[in-house]
């Protein structure tokens, strides 16, 4: 049950815990928006509840990484239509290529996922239906040797929460909480608000 803000702030960080670390969770594959008002649906691959702190895997290549190092700004979506839980995030959004994180991101992939990254860059024009793959790669495991070239390609997309708003929908009522804090490492201030 939902009291106080703390239980608010609690059940924020469950659900993006879960949403993380459960593939079937409605609130596994949120939408990003980016600074150039373009939006697109990414798998969450890791909720830091220390550091508050959402982890995406990309391709280097993908055009919103550029849109991303020159303004890092980020909001994030999530719904559970079942829960009737709407999250609404933003933050600041950073490539991570060739450091311990991203690192521990491909290695802690596996091949099948590891392979999208040896296929054209995101939005290469094609004369047809494309994977993008190379031909020897549709509907196969590479072997780790052939994965090689493709870790160049491999980023990891952090983005450090700033901004929540909680809204939960109910017949009785809607309830409705924001929090914020000034950077990383601080605490959260949270307030009721209208929905």
């Amino acid at each position: 049950m939902i009291e106080t803000l703390d239980d608010v702030r609690r059940d924020l960080a469950d659900r993006l815990e879960r949403a993380a670390n459960d593939r079937n969770s409605a609130m596994h594959v949120p939408t990003i928006v980016t600074s150039d008002v373009d939006a697109r649906v990414m798998v969450l691959r890791d909720f830091d509840t220390d550091a508050w702190t959402l982890r995406f895997h990309t391709d280097t290549r993908a055009p919103k990484v550029s849109v991303i190092e020159h303004d890092p700004r980020i909001a994030v979506l999530f719904y559970d239509k079942s829960a009737k839980t709407q999250i609404r995030a933003r933050g600041t959004g950073r490539i991570v290529r060739n450091d311990p994180i991203a690192q521990r991101a491909w290695e802690n992939s596996d091949n099948f996922a590891r392979r999208c990254y040896l296929g054209e860059g995101p939005g290469t024009i094609s004369e047809g239906p494309t994977s993008g793959l190379p031909a020897e790669f549709e509907g196969i495991e590479p072997t780790d040797a052939q994965l090689v070239p493709a870790r160049a390609n491999f980023s990891v997309l952090l983005i450090e929460l700033e901004q929540l708003d909680w809204f939960y929908l109910a017949h009785t009522g809607h309830m409705r909480a924001q929090f914020e804090r000034a950077g990383p490492g601080s605490d959260w201030s949270g307030r009721w608000v209208s929905p």
